[in-house]
């Protein structure tokens, strides 16, 4: 490692960590209607958005009504994409003339769109007008990111309220989150971008003739602004095929510190609005103590590998370095690794360089970042929601270890709650491991594969848990655009997204009725160490014995078959 390296790591975690805590508390302030500093530009805006739409930003709903609010605003914005893809041919803003997609793609990228996956079966320059990025995607970036919000703040509100029947309104929650929320710091992300050298234009795609006399097509469009926004709403879907890899998408070392830092940025804040929904930070900060602990475990396995030579293709009379094959040559192995490791962690999927590339072990932590439910931080909401089934699952092994009921923040954990918990137990494990041996035991599916042995079986197996955990990011050489994958993968999509927002739901509805119990001296401390610990390994472990014989299969069998 060279000296750039350890501050771009330095960098990266001041960039996140500085802003995090007060950015957490005006996310709380404005999901809560209180007044901010943006509140004399955008509270006008918002009150018209409201009104139009016939909404009364005092009436709260209860979580059925809150979870048909959310339900119809996706299948509506799932309706109106899958449309604008298949008609593309005859809508505006479409100067290379391109055709609609094929109706199962369509399908496919409408929904991992509208459920914060962003996987792409498809180069975006190639395929999609300008039109269906900024409508159609880009839409979607923003609305998709907000749901996931709405629906942690609807958690932090069941867990904090006593005796209550309502958890906010999901149309007022949606509003706030997207107007104050995301737009802001979109906008100053994209001017950034802009200045340092990314489109943002409708202009024509340029004829240039290269030095060695060849014709190259030079894609352009409005890039920065959704590049902003898959960023900073953990969507990863890039406007162009190769995503940030693409020096029109990442052109500088100063864009590059800031996209990879903004891939957790707002998640790490929320950690610490949820700190104040409980009026108890140290919750937050146990939490996020939790979530670096297996990121710097992740990073440093991933790091260490990435710079081993290959055993492989040991030959004495040659010094043996560490592989550059499907790095980021501009910012090193250790920019490719950071943002691997981050973009994993997070329900992001962007990439610098190429994950099929990079070692069996470093692609098994990318694996395990996705498995665990992509709790270490997760997309925006849905990390911090994830991770609070896993601080309940936590405090339940806690009761039972102790023999008491067990209880969070003074609200008791019964039968209820329990099976809610169990069910979300089962999402990753139906939309990963079912699915994906549904595919691998057909030939036609499993052709997709381009690699024999072990490295072909880690290339199913990260596309369908990036399209359970809603990442979006994979293993190129697998060939996904087929009718079958592409239904395959949508329905591992939405069971990844809905299969936990609705039992979240339930489960927030459930505690808010809850009474909250007084925390004596008897209770189980949830901010201490011994708690971040028990945290720790309950993830852990949950994840372990759901997918170790599958890892075993795949990253694991690679690394050993390399003679290490």
């Amino acid at each position: 490692m060279h000296s750039y390296d350890y501050w771009l790591i330095l960098a990266f975690f001041v960039a996140v960590l500085v802003p995090a805590p007060f950015l957490g508390r005006f996310y709380y302030k404005v999901m809560e209607g209180q007044r901010t500093w943006l509140t004399p530009v955008l509270g006008p805006v918002e009150r018209v958005c409201l009104r139009l739409s016939g909404v009364d930003a005092q009436q709260e709903q209860s979580w059925q009504k809150y979870a048909l609010a959310l339900l119809a605003f996706n299948l509506s914005g799932f309706v109106l994409l899958f449309a604008i893809l298949l008609l593309q041919g005859y809508l505006p803003l479409n100067p290379q003339q391109l055709q609609g997609m094929e109706w199962t793609q369509a399908f496919n990228t409408a929904v991992s769109f509208i459920t914060n996956t962003n996987w792409q079966s498809y180069s975006g320059e190639a395929s999609l007008s300008y039109f269906s990025q900024m409508v159609g995607l880009g839409v979607q970036n923003f609305v998709s990111a907000a749901t996931g919000l709405a629906v942690l703040v609807a958690l932090c509100r069941g867990i904090a309220r006593k005796s209550a029947n309502t958890l906010g309104n999901f149309w007022v929650d949606m509003t706030r989150a997207t107007l104050y929320g995301l737009l802001p710091l979109c906008l100053v992300l994209a001017l950034f971008l802009v200045w340092q050298g990314v489109p943002q234009t409708f202009a024509h795609y340029v004829d240039a003739l290269t030095m060695q006399g060849v014709d190259q097509l030079i894609p352009l469009g409005p890039a920065a602004s959704q590049i902003a926004i898959k960023q900073l709403g953990t969507n990863g879907g890039g406007f162009f095929g190769v995503n940030s890899a693409h020096p029109f998408e990442d052109p500088t070392a100063w864009s590059n510190l800031f996209e990879v830092s903004a891939i957790i940025l707002i998640p790490v804040a929320l950690v610490f609005t949820f700190g104040h929904y409980v009026k108890d930070l140290r919750q937050s900060r146990a939490i996020l103590g939790c979530m670096f602990a297996l990121f710097l475990i992740g990073g440093a396995v991933s790091q260490w590998s990435e710079y081993q030579p290959n055993p492989t293709l040991n030959n004495p009379a040659v010094e043996q370095t560490a592989p550059l094959e499907g790095k980021e040559s501009r910012f090193g192995t250790t920019g490719t690794v950071l943002w691997s490791v981050t973009t994993t962690a997070a329900s992001n999927g962007s990439v610098n360089g190429m994950q099929d590339s990079l070692s069996p072990l470093s692609g098994m932590v990318a694996l395990v970042n996705m498995m665990v439910g992509e709790v270490i931080f997760g997309g925006v909401g849905a990390g911090m929601y994830g991770m609070l089934l896993n601080v309940l699952i936590a405090v339940f092994l806690a009761g039972l270890m102790i023999g008491r009921t067990p209880e969070y923040l003074g609200k008791k954990l019964q039968a209820r709650e329990v099976q809610l918990l169990v069910v979300t137990l089962l999402v990753m494990p139906v939309a990963v491991l079912v699915l994906s041996a549904i595919a691998a035991s057909l030939p036609g599916p499993a052709a997709a594969i381009s690699n024999p042995g072990p490295h072909g079986f880690s290339q199913l197996l990260y596309a369908y848990t990036s399209a359970g955990a809603n990442n979006g990011s994979a293993f190129g050489g697998f060939g996904a655009n087929t009718p079958f994958h592409n239904l395959m993968q949508g329905l591992g999509m939405l069971i990844g997204r809905f299969g936990y927002i609705f039992p979240v739901l339930a489960l927030a509805g459930s505690l808010a009725l809850k009474k909250s119990a007084p925390v004596s001296q008897n209770s189980f401390p949830t901010h201490g160490p011994l708690f971040v610990t028990l945290l720790t390994m309950t993830i852990l472990l949950v994840g372990g014995l759901t997918f170790l014989p599958t890892l075993a299969l795949g990253p694991i069998a690679e690394h050993l078959s390399m003679g290490f």
